[in-house]
């Protein structure tokens, strides 16, 4: 999985959001420490463990 694009288009408003399976979350926490544009973008918790990522510039 490219989550250096996900995460690009996440922090450029491409992405409203993206969702992340807990067996993924792991790994897609790690590219996110290593992402230089990590402040714009946040997760919430959902029920089951999956993880739903959006840019905090276009949060409703």
């Amino acid at each position: 999985m490219d989550y250096q694009k996900i995460l690009d288009q996440l922090a450029d408003g491409e992405l409203k959001e993206y969702e992340v399976e807990a067996k993924s979350a792991f790994e897609f926490q790690k590219a996110l420490r290593n992402y230089g544009r990590r402040q714009s973008i946040s997760g919430r918790a959902k029920s089951g463990g999956n993880i739903v990522y959006y840019n905090v510039n276009g949060a409703d």
